[in-house]
């Protein structure tokens, strides 16, 4: 049951419209759902504001299918992330509405008409520019973005604009200046969070990737180099968690905002 939906069944039940007992029955309805290879939270949205987002790496084809049907039907809204191809064909076809992003790994069902998850959620009062280095970078970059979308906030990507050629940055001035949070993605030495956040006043929440050479170790070294910002109003999530930044700074773009 989404916030939306409970608010109206204690309205009808206020009218006098839906009896007490029929109301306590709805609000009962067991909250997890237990399959054989996972237990499904129902009311996940309620406490938290948005359903539960289903990681897709290691799940087979049929469990995908089985865990997202599950929460569609109650929720009204499924993210499924890092979803690999077999996946993400398969929910592809057993949800003809699903939007399917590819480069990004991720599939967004809903149920019904399009909508925002959770009836009406809070709005973000304002835009996030996500901020991708290299065109490597981008599968991470888009991730946030698709989680950022899903969730209500209005996301644009400015891509390819690494610390190699910072006038290729300097022309995304006014986007940056005109964000409300800002995700900023890179790999090699992850530098760009530090020359963003030189340029900004905004929150920056920023992304390490896993694109580098060998003294990278696989996202360590841009890890590190985040961490270790000279620029204050840096938060830095885990290696290549392009969902982590977009849910983290649709929350911060949320701050203020009356959730329904």
């Amino acid at each position: 049951m989404r916030p939306a939906e409970l608010r109206s069944l204690l309205a009808r039940v206020r009218r006098g419209t839906v009896s007490p007992a029929r109301a306590a029955r709805a609000i009962q309805q067991a909250p997890l759902e237990r399959l054989e290879f996972a237990t499904l939270d129902h009311e996940r949205s309620l406490r938290v504001g948005f359903p539960e987002v289903v990681f897709g790496q290691g799940k087979s084809p049929a469990e995908l299918r089985a865990i997202v049907a599950g929460l569609v039907r109650r929720g009204g809204i499924t993210l499924v992330t890092r979803a690999d191809e077999a996946g993400r064909a398969a929910l592809a076809a057993a949800f003809p509405s699903a939007e399917v992003y590819p480069r990004a790994r991720a599939v967004l069902v809903r149920r019904g008409p399009r909508r925002r998850a959770g009836g009406r959620p809070a709005r973000g009062r304002g835009r996030v520019v996500v901020v991708c280095a290299g065109t490597a970078d981008l599968p991470v970059a888009e991730e946030a973005v698709v989680t950022l979308r899903a969730m209500g906030s209005r996301a644009e990507l400015v891509a390819d604009v690494g610390v190699a050629g910072l006038h290729r940055l300097l022309a995304h001035r006014r986007a940056l200046r005109g964000a409300r949070v800002l995700v900023v993605v890179a790999g090699l030495e992850g530098a760009l969070p530090s020359v963003v956040g030189g340029l900004t006043d905004r929150p920056i929440v920023a992304v390490p990737t896993s694109v580098g050479y060998g003294a990278h170790f696989s996202g360590l070294a841009p890890l590190l180099g985040m961490l270790n910002s000279c620029a204050a109003g840096v938060t830095v999530v885990n290696v290549d968690n392009g969902f982590g930044a977009g849910y983290a700074a649709h929350l911060i773009n949320t701050v203020g905002t009356r959730r329904a």
